[in-house]
């Protein structure tokens, strides 16, 4: 495989899980009865741009299909860092009615009805349709089609330009990454912005956060990486925020680079000499992180099998996809874990893809009462921690994996 940005030859690894099916993949009761598709999952550094990416073994469609389970507006504390950006950008840019912003992978509308809300018009681009009608029950307009340079024209001859466009958590999502950048610059206004979010790959690395690898993760990202990546298409970096959303994000600004004015902020320039004495444009940076997934899967399987022998209950909270991840890697099936609760309830009475295990309702949780709860979204764990207040009760431990094991 080639780099899905330079072409360059992919030949180093950087972690390799083993296989899994895509992790977004619930399995429903019917489905339990057929045989699930499971694909290799590593990952590989371009050392020419220095993208890490995963193996190509599916497209895109199969990953994001009619039934595609993550609903953005199941976490509280993401709706309020949405609520937030939209007042933010909203001052800083002065939008008002006769602004138009379009978020590209609107989700079931957790952003964009903030945005409806403050009175500027708005456009949502999501492929899913599952979410898609979810976001229109919040009366929002919403496109159902996977975005790309060939959409954004279409938008631009139906005056439907942007002031701001707003895609949080999906750069990583793409496999052509050239032809969705280029839709950003085709669709921005002359002085509009462009807002990306995206897991920070410095995070990722240095702090264990190796479970936020999936296939519906095409890459894995560093402001070095994107900066190039952007320029290659037309747009220039102005800005960057460093966030603790998902266990620590990147929230980059780019407009233009042949009409934008905005003058570039000392912290782009900051973070890229952070990220280059990190050694985030050399080899040896990514060579560790194998044998600390590994370590940390260890440390799982002695937990829940000590557990199992002494008799002690074990549950896990949050059917995430990261969780997934773990315990697709681990080996982990509902003999060592035999429930996870979730709060979606587009999840609920399925299965988690691979290791089968059942997802419930909390109530279950409150009856069963286990003694320890494994946290699978850990970069929740304020949010959740609050929400399963009633664990101590029962004299109930929360368990984390990842980024580093602890029992609190």
């Amino acid at each position: 495989m080639n780099c899905r940005h330079c072409g360059q030859a992919l030949t180093h690894t950087f972690l390799d899980l083993g296989t899994a099916p895509p992790s977004n993949a619930y399995l429903s009761a019917q489905q339990l009865q057929q045989a699930e598709t499971w694909l290799p999952l590593r990952l590989m550094v371009c050392e020419q741009c220095w993208l890490v990416q995963t193996l190509d073994f599916t497209g895109r469609e199969n990953l994001f299909d009619a039934d595609y389970a993550y609903f953005s507006s199941c976490s509280s504390s993401w709706l309020a860092h949405a609520q937030r950006f939209v007042q933010d950008m909203q001052q800083r840019l002065r939008l008002n009615a006769d602004s138009h912003v379009v978020e590209v992978a609107a989700n079931d509308g957790y952003l964009l009805q903030y945005v409806q809300q403050a009175g500027i018009p708005c456009l949502g681009i999501e492929p899913t349709a599952s979410t898609a009608a979810a976001a229109r029950d919040k009366g929002l307009t919403i496109r159902e089609e996977f975005f790309g340079l060939a959409l954004a024209k279409q938008l631009c001859g139906e005056a439907q330009s942007a002031d701001l466009t707003v895609a949080n958590n999906v750069l990583a999502h793409v496999p052509d990454m050239n032809d969705f950048v280029a839709g950003f610059t085709a669709l921005l206004k002359p002085h509009g912005v462009a807002s990306f979010e995206f897991p920070h790959l410095l995070n990722m690395v240095s702090l264990n956060q190796f479970d936020t690898a999936y296939h519906e993760h095409f890459s894995y990202l560093s402001l070095l990486a994107v900066e190039r990546i952007f320029s290659s298409q037309g747009l220039t970096v102005f800005d960057v925020e460093q966030l603790p959303t998902h266990g620590g994000s990147l929230r980059v600004l780019a407009q233009r680079s042949d009409t934008g004015q905005r003058e570039r902020s000392e912290r782009v320039e900051a973070l890229l000499q952070q990220e280059r004495e990190a050694g985030v444009d050399r080899l040896a940076f990514y060579r560790k992180a194998q044998l600390r997934a590994e370590n940390t899967k260890y440390a799982l399987l002695k937990f829940l099998i000590a557990s199992r022998e002494q008799g002690v209950k074990v549950a896990a909270y949050g059917a995430a996809a990261k969780g997934n991840t773990l315990l697709n890697f681990a080996g982990v099936r509902p003999d060592l874990l035999p429930y996870v609760v979730d709060i979606n309830p587009h999840k609920q009475g399925k299965c988690m893809p691979g290791s089968r295990i059942p997802i419930v309702h909390l109530d279950h949780l409150i009856q069963d009462r286990p003694d320890f709860v494994l946290i699978l979204p850990w970069n929740l764990e304020q949010e959740i921690s609050a929400d399963l207040h009633m664990v101590c009760n029962w004299g109930g431990r929360l368990v984390f994996a990842i980024p580093e094991w602890k029992i609190v």
